[in-house]
């Protein structure tokens, strides 16, 4: 199956339709010019004619192929993953620029179904591989240095050799997979579709989510109630969704041996299990000494007695609601890349000149923000919703981080170039780090260098604290599915049994809340995803230290590593750095960041 990109919440973005400027839209034409393209026709019809051809020349024959005939067929699978992925890549991105448009969901599910039923002959591609001994392909490696670069990508197919099902079932649930995604679609469109009324003004789930980001406490307060009561009304669909989608999951692993729900996450993301259970350990016992800490303080700033669960993104009493303009917001992110190195600021600037972002909130548009590889001889993409408020500054530095990222991993080839989702946020969340000490070095007062603290310890409680309840509320959830069908009362206190615990005693739950869960995507679009924003976020910390310390050649390494994409494990990618991630204190060197900035904030009360 070619996935698709999804859109990615973004729970901090922020509100304010006026002053932005002219934000930029998307020019698509990079992929095909339009649904009637000639282009996309040749595509399709060539992609049908290499797809029956490739399976008639290898099924059944892979093992006998000796080390340039296997490098060949590589290369064929290659191409026809970019030409299927350049089709799937246009009409997804067209259907996330507008979701409630009939005619480009109808667009993408023909291009999904369609591509479905034109790559099923070569479902028996990686089934044959895992099938071939292991002394033969290492014989076959140390015959053609050019078969050998591609050894990440067969270890990662043959991780799955233990889980995989006869040729017939396997070709069975590649058809299957249009099912899941229309599931995946109805979240989508009834999410697009839903409309808050708060106060008398009609918004989207973008424009409601952002009013929690409001100075005014009653407008919180309002946007968070009318969030519940719509949840509410759609509960009984998002349950359904979530019960049917974890069911097949369920279902699916249980015919492969999957050990546990996470197993196949974890071995897409090339990562150990023990090495995301270290993480997860060690961000819950620094709950107290970080979120529980931050909102204390937090509390004690906003004059409450408790707080409300629409006070935890509130922005600070003395803090400016100050609207950034796009071109404000563009040269504060080229500023903090340039400086970094000059070379990262001439792969971002095409992005802001050559219709590779598209920014505004419109209508039906998807909402939150991601930014999509497209294929590795065209460029990325990035979505946002851009609404002026400091924090969408960090959004953009974090998106452009990835199509920074996935511009210098293109050189490796579609099958090496993306990276696992561990390391798919390491050059984003750098991204954003760089950003954020620009801001903070031009910090002219201490209050504003508070101010500019706390937002970073709350983005990074959100990413890493937040992320990992998340994590667990998933473990709880597809556990619990496999006992039974869940009603949504059985959901929503999944949902709460980890909220108290990872954001502290300084809150109380309103009553609507426990439906919180039902607009979180990546629970719906990609299982466990979650916890990689953790990952991502401690392992840049840690590397921002060694950046910080001042290592010798750091910004050599850096690019590097982004340039490796999939082609390297994360243990060879941090090796030049001196970090393991496999090593527990790994974790307590990020996580010592957050805390050290929570630190200095308390140093501000004495």
């Amino acid at each position: 199956m070619f996935q698709l990109p999804f859109p990615v919440f973004d729970v901090n973005a922020s509100s304010g339709f006026d002053n932005l400027g002219a934000l930029p839209e998307w020019d698509l034409s990079d992929l095909y010019t339009g649904e009637d393209a000639p282009e996309l026709t040749r595509d399709l019809d060539w992609l049908q004619g290499e797809c029956a051809a490739f399976a008639a020349d290898y099924e059944g024959k892979l093992a006998d192929l000796d080390a340039d005939g296997l490098l060949n067929c590589v290369l064929r699978n290659e191409k026809i993953n970019q030409i299927a992925g350049r089709i799937m890549s246009f009409a997804g991105l067209r259907y996330y620029q507008l979701t409630t448009d009939a005619g480009r969901a109808k667009f993408m599910s023909d291009m999904q179904e369609q591509i479905t039923v034109i790559t099923t002959p070569l479902v028996f591609f990686t089934l044959e591989l895992n099938r071939i001994e292991d002394d033969v392909l290492a014989a076959h490696f140390a015959a053609n240095t050019d078969l050998a670069r591609y050894k990440p990508v067969f270890d990662r197919i043959r991780a799955m050799k233990d889980y995989q099902l006869s040729d017939e079932l396997e070709k069975f649930l590649h058809d299957l997979g249009v099912v899941g995604d229309a599931w995946e679609r109805l979240f989508d469109e009834t999410i697009a579709g839903l409309t808050f009324d708060v106060d008398g003004e009609e918004l989207n789930i973008e424009g409601t989510l952002n009013l929690l980001t409001e100075q005014d406490r009653s407008k919180r307060e309002a946007a968070t109630r009318e969030l519940a009561r719509v949840f509410n009304e759609n509960i009984k669909t998002f349950a359904r969704v979530h019960n049917t989608q974890a069911k097949e999951k369920e279902i699916v692993d249980r015919w492969r041996g999957m050990p546990t729900p996470q197993t196949g996450r974890h071995l897409s993301n090339h990562v150990e299990p023990e090495v995301v259970e270290a993480l997860r350990e060690a961000v819950v016992a620094a709950y107290p000494k970080l979120s529980h800490r931050y909102y204390e303080l937090k509390r004690k700033w906003l004059g409450l007695d408790r707080m409300q669960v629409w006070d935890r993104n509130a922005p600070l009493p003395m803090e400016d609601t100050r609207t950034v303009a796009w071109e404000d917001a563009e040269q504060t992110v080229m500023d903090a890349y340039n400086a970094f190195d000059p070379r990262m600021g001439e792969i971002a600037e095409p992005f802001f000149t050559k219709g590779w972002i598209d920014a505004g909130v419109k209508p039906g548009k998807a909402p939150g923000a991601f930014a999509h590889p497209t294929v590795t001889d065209v460029h990325p993409y990035v979505m946002l919703n851009y609404l002026g408020k400091p924090r969408d500054v960090m959004t953009l530095a974090h998106e452009l981080g990835h199509g920074v990222h996935q511009v210098l991993a293109a050189e490796q080839g579609e099958m090496l170039s993306s990276t696992p989702l561990t390391l798919a946020e390491t050059a984003s969340v750098f991204g954003e780090m760089l950003t954020f000490r620009k801001m903070l070095d031009s910090a002219e007062t201490q209050e504003e260098r508070k101010i500019l603290l706390a937002g970073k310890v709350e983005d990074m409680i959100n990413t890493v604290v937040r992320q990992i309840a998340f994590y667990d509320f998933e473990c709880k959830l597809h556990v619990a599915r496999a006992e039974g069908e869940l009603t949504p009362d059985d959901i929503n206190a999944l949902w709460m049994s980890v909220q108290a615990e990872s954001l502290g005693e300084a809150f109380d739950f309103v009553e609507g809340y426990e439906t919180f869960w039902a607009y979180i995507p990546h629970f719906v679009h990609s299982p466990f995803y979650v916890y990689a924003y953790a990952f991502g976020d401690g392992l840049v910390n840690a590397l921002y230290s060694v950046y910080a310390e001042g290592g010798e050649g750091f910004e050599e390494k850096y690019f590097d590593m982004l340039k490796a994409g999939g082609s390297k494990h994360h243990k060879e990618l941090l090796a030049p750095f001196g970090l393991d991630a496999s090593d527990p204190k790994f974790w307590d060197k990020g996580l010592s960041m957050i805390s050290d900035m929570i630190d200095e904030l308390e140093a501000m009360e004495a």
